[in-house]
């Protein structure tokens, strides 16, 4: 079974076909990369997956299961996380408020020792060398970068789409 399928994928903008065909296959522990020109594509087909583009036509499954009305929400339910080109950082707040902030729904206040303990944990679990209560400001263009992968791992992506990861 595939982690991700995605089977003669078609995306149209228009009269311009931006994605023609395409089938995308990932096993779960794969590593894959997109290569290609500037508007080859590659963006298109991964806001596909993550559901802020819906294909015209194709099939797409994650983990087996067949994904029918694609969306953003969906995505996250689905396990799906993104992180794009460019950041989504509040550079004036701290890594762990940019990590939980957004991601406490019906919830007034947030346990700071809590969140900032759990933040910690999980950039310690993957080496990430962040330190929770650092600024986002004083951090370099890889650690901010760090900082929207740990974001996505915390919401509980199990699968990640980097888009551009080598831009900076």
């Amino acid at each position: 079974m595939y982690a991700v399928e995605m089977r003669k994928i078609t995306k149209r903008f228009g009269s311009f076909t931006a994605n023609d065909q395409i089938d995308f296959l990932v096993k779960k522990g794969e590593i894959h990369c997109l290569l290609g020109e500037n508007g080859a594509g590659k963006t298109t087909l991964m806001n596909v997956l993550f559901g802020l583009y819906k294909a015209d036509e194709g099939e797409l499954k994650i983990n087996g299961k067949e994904i029918k009305k694609h969306s953003a929400r969906n995505a996250f339910q689905c396990g799906l996380g993104m992180v794009h080109q460019h950041f989504m950082l509040v550079d004036a707040l701290t890594v762990w408020e940019n990590v939980v902030i957004g991601n406490e729904p019906g919830k007034f206040s947030i346990n700071k020792k809590e969140a900032i303990k759990k933040v910690q944990e999980l950039s310690d679990k993957y080496h990430f060398d962040l330190n929770a209560e650092a600024k986002v400001a004083d951090l370099s263009i890889g650690m901010k970068q760090r900082v929207e992968i740990l974001k996505t791992l915390y919401r509980g992506a199990e699968i990640l789409i980097l888009d551009e990861p080598t831009a900076y």
